[in-house]
């Protein structure tokens, strides 16, 4: 019983030992392929940015509007009538 049960604990040490070992290796290959799968999402991210700031720069002299809303030229043309003058005087102290 004795030959047994040193057979037994080996068995579990090499056992323990074997999946402490995959668990190692596949800890670090999960954390270099996250850190490339990563740098490659950041760096997709940045071109990404940079091509959009690169196409919505207006060019010297060029505006471009997106949006304008339909109730601003209503409201401007009611508010402002032109053509009326108001006369006024300066008061001095």
């Amino acid at each position: 019983m004795n030959k047994n049960f040193i057979k037994l604990v080996k068995a579990l040490v090499i056992i323990l030992g074997i999946g402490w070992l995959l668990g190692q290796l596949i800890r670090y290959f999960l954390r270099s392929k996250l850190a490339k799968f990563a740098q490659q999402v950041n760096e997709a991210a940045r071109e990404q940015q940079q091509s959009q700031n690169r196409n919505s720069t207006p060019k010297n002299g060029n505006v471009h509007v997106d949006h304008i809303p339909e109730n601003f030229k209503a409201k401007r043309s009611k508010e402002i009538k032109g053509g009326d003058y108001v006369d006024y005087e300066e008061i001095k102290e």
